[in-house]
C-alpha cells in the first residue's frame, strides 16, 4: 500500500504541494485529475525523489520513503512513466527496454516475454533507435519498460497525451489487463474523463496543490468533478 500523509513540496522557494494526502490500495487504479499547473506532476516527482519532500511522510509498504534517493525508490518497487516518456533516443529499442531491468532486485538479464506481450509491436523494432519511433510507440517504450522489473507500484504520468486514438486504446487495455491480475498498483494522471472512468477504482481531483475532491467514480458528484477539471 502507498500513504502520501500531509505532503508538501515544490520548486525553489515555491510551494506548490499543500498538505496532500493520498492513498493507494493493492491492485488498485488510483487516477489523479485536475487542470494544468495544480500540482499533478509536482506530486509525481515528489514521490519518486525527483524533488525533495518538504514535510509529511510517503509510506510504501510500511516504509518510509521520503529520504530515498529516486534509485533506492526504484529498487523498493516502484516503476515510474513521466510526463514526455524520456526514453533513450540513441539506443535501440531492444536497449530501452533492458535498461528497465537496471532496477529490479533479481539478476534478470532477459526481457520478460509477458510484458513484450502486451507492446507487440515493440518486438517488431528491437534494432530501431527510440527516437525514430512514433510518439504513441515510444509511450508504448517507456511503458514497457517500467514493467520489465516487475514493479508493485507503477506511476503513469499522462500515458496517453498528445498519442493517437488507437494507441490510447491500446495502452487503456494493458492498464486494464494489469488491473485484472490485481499484482500490481497503478497510479495514474489522466485528463480524459471517459479514459478514467473505464479504469479508476479511485479518483482524486486536485487543485491549488491539495486535493479538492476524492471518491469512486459512481461517488463523485459530476457537477464539482467537471468544475474542477473545466479551464
Amino acid at each position: 500500500m502507498l500513504s502520501l500523509q500531509r505532503i508538501e513540496s515544490g520548486y525553489g522557494e515555491s510551494n506548490v504541494l499543500r498538505g496532500v494526502n493520498l492513498d493507494v490500495e493493492p491492485g488498485q487504479v488510483v487516477c489523479l485529475m485536475g487542470r494544468n499547473g495544480v500540482g499533478k506532476t509536482t506530486l509525481m516527482k515528489t514521490l519518486m525523489g525527483l524533488l525533495k519532500t518538504r514535510k509529511g511522510s510517503i509510506q510504501w509498504k510500511g516504509q518510509e520513503l521520503s529520504t530515498h534517493d529516486p534509485a533506492k525508490r526504484a529498487r523498493s518497487g516502484i516503476g515510474y512513466v513521466p510526463q514526455g516518456r524520456e526514453i533513450f533516443p540513441q539506443l535501440t529499442v531492444k536497449e530501452n527496454l533492458l535498461l528497465g531491468l537496471e532496477t529490479s532486485a533479481a539478476s534478470v538479464k532477459t526481457f520478460p516475454e509477458d510484458v513484450l506481450a502486451m507492446f507487440p509491436v515493440l518486438a517488431t523494432m528491437y534494432g530501431r533507435q527510440g527516437g525514430d519511433l512514433s510518439g504513441g510507440q515510444q509511450q508504448q517504450l517507456a511503458f514497457a519498460r517500467a514493467l520489465a522489473a516487475r514493479p508493485g507500484l507503477l506511476l503513469l504520468d499522462e500515458p496517453t497525451e498528445g498519442i493517437q486514438p488507437s494507441i490510447v486504446e491500446d495502452i487503456r487495455q494493458v492498464i486494464l489487463q494489469i488491473k485484472a491480475k490485481g499484482e500490481i498498483s497503478i497510479l495514474l494522471v489522466e485528463q480524459s474523463i471517459d479514459f478514467v472512468r473505464g479504469a479508476a477504482d479511485y479518483i482524486y481531483v486536485m487543485d491549488k496543490g491539495a486535493i479538492a475532491l476524492q471518491g469512486t467514480p459512481r461517488e463523485l458528484d459530476m457537477s464539482q468533478f467537471e468544475h474542477h477539471l473545466s479551464v
